[in-house]
């Protein structure tokens, strides 16, 4: 059998680009709004730090779980979208004859680094206490609220400040980018082009970091409210993360 020819590569690729951008784009743009969602909810818990310290970030924290942490809520809702959104963009650009922007746009850093900031926070919040094994012996959701921060704020102050500001200086600005590209892509048509500039995307990301900082430092000033048992058990945890343990 013979090979088939360069144009028929050039055919077939130009089928499956066909085939597959508007499907991959859909993907992409579809899933964001629940990962926005989720981390509205998620990143009000430390901004509500500012009004009631450590004690009211953990009821908001445990108002949030009731959307999140359900049987199946936190799998189609949370995990299902964090897994979809960054892969399909990835295949988009892999399949695309010419990307839409350059990997070294705003957009794009953003994203391929939120996915690495938000495999290690998830790691360090949710894989680490449920080790079964000694000294962690599981800490299990009312045992894990923001006591779990502050004491990594504490132990770790530099690199937990840096850490989870990061986070979320990553995630609002990806979403800040995200959100005119969605817009410009499904909403102009009825209410119209959103012109907002970068500085004007990047300022918007500026206020959504900002409660959450001063959130982190009021819990940090506070005394920690655990027992000591339970202290060893958290520092267990946290040192499982390979962010702290360098």
């Amino acid at each position: 059998m013979s090979d088939a020819s360069p144009n028929q590569e050039k055919s077939f690729l130009r089928r499956l680009t066909v085939a597959t951008q508007p499907a991959l784009t859909r993907l992409a743009h579809g899933s964001a709004p629940f990962i926005t969602v989720f981390a509205l909810i998620h990143l009000t818990a430390p901004v509500m730090a500012n009004l009631g310290g450590t004690s009211l970030a953990s009821q908001a924290m445990l108002l949030g779980r009731e959307y999140y942490q359900t049987s199946s809520g936190e799998k189609y809702l949370v995990l299902a979208p964090l897994v979809i959104h960054p892969l399909s963009a990835v295949l988009k650009r892999v399949f695309a004859p010419r990307p839409a922007r350059r990997l070294a746009s705003i957009l794009s850093v953003t994203g391929y680094s939120a996915v690495v900031v938000v495999v290690l926070h998830y790691f360090t919040h949710r894989v680490a206490p449920a080790n079964p094994a000694p000294p962690i012996y599981a800490v299990g959701p009312s045992e894990l609220d923001f006591e779990y921060v502050k004491y990594a704020l504490q132990q770790w102050p530099i690199r937990s400040f840096v850490g989870y500001t990061a986070l979320t200086a990553i995630v609002a600005w990806h979403a800040a980018e995200g959100m005119s590209v969605i817009w410009n892509t499904w909403i102009r048509p009825a209410f119209g082009a959103l012109r907002a500039s970068r500085g004007t995307r990047t300022a918007a990301a500026l206020m959504g970091v900002v409660p959450v900082a001063t959130g982190l430092f009021f819990m940090w000033q506070e005394p920690l409210m655990v027992f000591a048992s339970h202290a060893e058990r958290f520092r267990a945890a946290i040192s499982n993360s390979v962010y702290y343990q360098f």
